[in-house]
């Protein structure tokens, strides 16, 4: 067994660089690519990719698949020719094929069939004519047949047999297409009947006594070029000299491949498929160029894609380089990271930038895309008067676009939380001028929107049909259900109040392929007296609540309402009571998101989850 390298995966707190797949499926991810081999050498078909540019860069995948009968299985796929070989000699009617090339690299096919008398069985069937008559020699009135050409070639029977066999009552009949042969005799010696039959071409002799068919001239072997007939034969030494010389065929017996040239790997794009190859390297080389391509070999199974599986947004709230590289170091599977580096400091449209280059760079050397924060402080006021003055405005975008641009990042999130009611139609014209500068400087741009509740939010400033038609994308903040200012505990996001957040979105006209969900990687701790009214509350990090129970002996009893366990505990002459964020009710939101064919979903925040999450996560995304 080998011994295990030092961990250097994400819950070690470095960055990972590499991610481990199971076919297309991401399982997980590493610092160093010697872990990530250690790891995906657990699993079959599995590979490694550089998580920057998706470099390949290690995989197991076999190079060698060994068919018995016309059918293989997994089990049969072998890395090296040798192993391939040794499986294959301890099988009959057997073949190997090179999945880089056409055709065998091994084969061995019976070329003889025994009988005795008109019967054969299924093991008697040989490659070679001594093996047929090393066998043959254990029974009395036995002869060979040549399966090529469907010649007697060889016999054991006596003078006596002969003749009595000759002597007895005509058995056996030639028919062709199913009806028999008109005028033509009947045969009591089974030779004279093989040799007669011989003669007309697809034909069979059947045996009157039982029905039985005893021998066949009828070809068995088709030679198909894409799909359709291009002749058939006897034998299938001579199908596959036919076969070698055509593009795209196969050899079919009995509905089973024995024989083909078709690449065994095709490209697709969606449901089309595109091109095909013979090597792995060449069919990547090639899908890459497409978008929405999956490279499949031809029994169907799915090795690669660059489908885009649900995206993941993380943001930080934080503008600090550290804990930005802390934060994400702990992650697998994230797609963007949100900074806060941007807000609006007065009317005037100060912009505020605590950005940096370096925390770019970064990212984007772990494949990760930047998209800051920008955000108003929630200040009703400022923002209300700064909506009121288009110079201010103008001010505001020219400077955060001309510095987005600068910074090389992919866009934008909009957080301007608090705005007026009042304010809802100069809301909807400043993210429209936002959103066409950033267009201009080829940045996305999304933005945050409340939950809220379809029963008053035509009374707020978010217009969601006016601004999902505006901006990239638009992610709902399904969280915050029960809030610090709230007069009841509850859940900070129940899981049926989140799913119906979802439906109401897509009602208000936003486009799915825009839509991400919101999820809260934190929970709210409400504390109560006595008499069971509310005193005060906290919000607290998702990754401490297992040291949180154990430590007060919190008990729990699943809410059905919430869809999560409910935990109460006594301190100090309170009830402390909370609903619990899990890895599965995270992992139940993904679901949601996937439910309703959402573009994915973004956590506030980062750091509040443990590592161990980021790998369920990744799974969970495609």
């Amino acid at each position: 067994m080998l011994a295990a390298p030092p961990r250097t995966d994400a819950a070690s707190g470095k960055m990972t660089q590499f991610r481990v797949y199971q076919n297309e499926k991401a399982l997980k991810e590493f610092e160093s690519q010697s872990e990530a081999v250690y790891y995906a050498k657990q699993f079959r078909y599995s590979h490694v990719e550089q998580i920057s540019g998706r470099q390949w860069v290690w995989d197991n995948f076999p190079r060698y698949k060994v068919y018995v009968n016309g059918a293989s299985e997994a089990a049969w796929e072998y890395r090296t020719y040798a192993d391939a070989l040794a499986f294959a000699k301890r099988n009959k009617n057997v073949h190997i094929r090179d999945l880089e090339n056409t055709g065998w690299a091994y084969s061995s096919y019976p070329a003889y069939r025994l009988y005795q008398g008109d019967i054969t069985l299924p093991e008697w069937n040989y490659v070679t004519l001594d093996e047929a008559k090393k066998e043959a020699k254990k029974w009395s009135n036995a002869h060979v047949i040549e399966l090529a050409t469907g010649k007697w070639i060889w016999d054991n029977l006596t003078k006596e047999q002969i003749a009595a066999q000759s002597a007895a009552e005509p058995l056996y009949q030639i028919t062709l297409n199913g009806e028999a042969v008109e005028d033509a005799k009947l045969f009591s010696f089974l030779k004279n009947g093989i040799a007669a039959a011989e003669k007309l071409p697809g034909s069979q002799l059947v045996n009157l006594k039982n029905g039985k068919v005893v021998h066949s001239t009828i070809p068995a072997y088709e030679v198909k070029q894409n799909d359709k007939l291009v002749k058939a034969f006897r034998g299938l030494p001579e199908a596959v000299k036919l076969a070698v010389t055509l593009a795209n065929t196969e050899i079919v017996n009995d509905g089973k491949v024995l024989w083909s040239s078709y690449p065994y790997l095709q490209v697709y794009q969606g449901d089309r498929k595109i091109k095909s190859f013979h090597k792995l390297s060449s069919a990547l080389s090639y899908a890459t160029y497409y978008a929405n391509a999956s490279i499949v070999t031809l029994e169907g199974r799915k090795l690669w894609t660059n489908v885009k599986p649900l995206v993941i947004l993380g943001w930080n709230g934080s503008s600090a380089s550290s804990t930005i590289q802390s934060h994400v170091a702990g992650t697998q599977g994230l797609d963007m990271d949100s900074p806060t580096w941007f807000k609006l400091s007065d009317a005037n449209g100060t912009l505020e930038d605590t950005s940096n280059a370096t925390s770019v760079a970064m990212l984007k050397e772990r494949g990760i895309l930047t998209v800051p924060l920008v955000h108003n402080q929630f200040d009703r006021g400022m923002t209300s008067q700064f909506l009121k003055n288009k110079e201010a405005q103008a001010t505001f975008i020219e400077s955060l676009v001309e510095r987005l641009s600068q910074l090389g990042v992919y866009g934008v999130n909009l957080d301007f939380e608090e705005v007026a009611g009042a304010d809802r139609a100069a809301y909807t014209a400043f993210v429209k001028a936002l959103t066409n500068a950033a267009h201009a400087k080829k940045l996305k741009v999304s933005i945050d929107l409340p939950r809220g509740s379809v029963s008053w939010n035509h009374l707020t400033a978010y217009d969601h049909a006016a601004l999902s038609a505006i901006v990239d994308t638009v992610i709902i903040m399904a969280y915050d259900e029960h809030w610090k200012g709230s007069d009841k505990p509850g859940s900070v996001a129940g899981l049926a109040w989140a799913e119906e957040g979802v439906k109401q979105f897509l009602d208000y006209g936003v486009p799915r392929s825009k839509l991400m969900l919101g999820i809260p990687f934190y929970v709210r701790e409400w504390r109560l007296d006595a008499s069971g009214s509310m005193v005060d509350n906290r919000a607290i990090f998702m990754k401490e609540l297992p040291r949180l129970i154990e430590e007060n002996k919190a008990t729990g009893v699943f809410h059905k309402e919430s869809g999560q366990w409910k935990y109460t505990y006594q301190k100090d002459g309170y009830t402390h009571v909370f609903w619990a964020e899990t890895h599965e009710t995270v992992l139940k939101r993904i679901a949601i998101a996937k439910k309703y064919d959402l573009a994915g979903v973004a956590a506030w925040r980062l750091g509040y989850e443990d590592a161990d999450l980021w790998t369920k996560m990744l799974q969970a995304k495609s």
